[in-house]
């Protein structure tokens, strides 16, 4: 069998070190907010190239928390609109209507599945205040052009960059374009830890500051309280063991370009669409996914061969019962992707044999 995801082999390369950075902390006897915590921040932001890290307790409350520090700064107010792509994760949109502001779908960049630049103009109102870019997939959303459009109408940019660690346009990463970006840390993200966490990127001094209150109950100082804060932090042996990992980021980045280069130069069949891309630099290839009319065809006959496959994702935001008021809505490239979309095994540790495995089944499916 091929695993879409084999998470045992890939932290099992690791598992020496990552149980010394366990062991470190256990006998530190200091677990929250600590050494490793800062440490990590540190060096996160340097690898995104961003001023400040801010570790939070999971990707979709770093997106919370940075909408919900505007919101206290007074650079936004409710009801302020956010621009998002239509077919992200449903917690890009959650981390919006959450602050008590709203959301405005946009139809994504057909190519790249990401937001489309000529779209979120066109949805630019006298309410908008965030663009929210997705860099679905691990590839860079436009970002030149979005902070372009952010610039001409006085916007702040949020990236989510959840699925984006390491992604690139002309040497600058994910994490140092806009105002701010949230990452999370699920396991199986290209940079995972070994449980729920997440962190903040910002060049700006003040937000950060915020943003070190919010997660700690509004916090500065021990038992002073600024704001209405939350308990959101990255403990201390997550921290840990991302800085085990971090370091070996760029060398299982440069794996997955390998595994997709594979995909993309052997899978031929006619059936399907590949991932396009102008750029290799900006994809860091958290996920590989091709679009066919016949994808649950598609997806049992790799079954049957040992391959397992997964869809990201089956229901756009639009159509789910927690925002049952915009069920009527109508989205029609969205909704085709979310009834195409069909991702392929991708790991750091699938081998170039099972790659071609793949790329074998994947050209020996034809339509009945």
């Amino acid at each position: 069998m091929i695993p879409f995801l084999d998470l045992h082999s890939i932290n099992a390369q690791y598992r020496a070190e990552l149980i010394n950075a366990c062991t470190r902390v256990i006998d530190s006897g200091w677990y929250i907010d600590g050494k490793e915590l800062s440490q990590f921040e540190q060096e996160f932001s340097a690898y995104c190239g961003s001023g400040h890290c801010i570790g939070v307790a999971n990707g979709l409350d770093a997106l919370i928390l940075i909408l919900r520090a505007w919101l206290e700064m007074g650079r936004l107010q409710p009801g302020d609109e956010v621009i998002v792509p239509a077919n992200t994760y449903i917690a890009s949109i959650l981390a919006i209507s959450a602050n008590g502001l709203t959301p405005v779908l946009v139809e994504p960049d057909a190519a790249s599945f990401n937001l489309c630049p000529v779209n979120a103009r066109a949805a630019i109102t006298d309410k908008t205040r965030v663009i929210l870019p997705v860099h679905l997939y691990g590839q860079l959303a436009d970002m030149p052009a979005l902070m372009a459009l952010a610039h001409e109408y006085g916007l702040l940019v949020l990236e989510d960059a959840a699925q984006a660690h390491g992604a690139a346009i002309g040497g600058k990463k994910a994490g140092s374009w806009g105002d701010a970006a949230g990452f999370s840390f699920y396991p199986g993200k290209n940079l995972g830890a070994l449980g729920d966490a997440g962190a903040i990127t910002t060049h700006d001094a003040e937000l950060a500051q915020t943003l070190r209150a919010l997660r700690n109950y509004g916090s500065h100082e021990k038992y002073k309280n600024l704001f209405k804060g939350v308990n959101s932090r990255l403990d201390e042996i997550q921290a840990a063991m991302l800085r085990v990992k971090l370091s070996k980021l760029d060398l299982e980045t440069q794996h997955r370009r390998s595994i997709a280069g594979i995909y993309l130069k052997n899978i031929q069949n006619p059936a399907l669409r590949l991932p396009q891309l102008t750029n290799t630099e900006q994809h860091v290839w958290h996920l590989f996914v091709i679009r066919t009319h016949q994808r649950l065809a598609l997806q049992q006959h790799l079954a049957a061969q040992g391959i397992q496959t997964l869809i990201h994702y089956p229901i756009p935001p639009h159509q789910q019962q927690a925002y049952q008021e915009w069920n009527g809505n109508n989205f029609p490239l969205t909704e085709a992707m979310h009834q195409e979309v069909l991702s392929l095994p991708m790991s750091p540790t699938l081998t170039e044999g099972q790659a071609l495995q793949v790329a074998a089944a994947v050209n020996g499916f034809s339509v009945a």
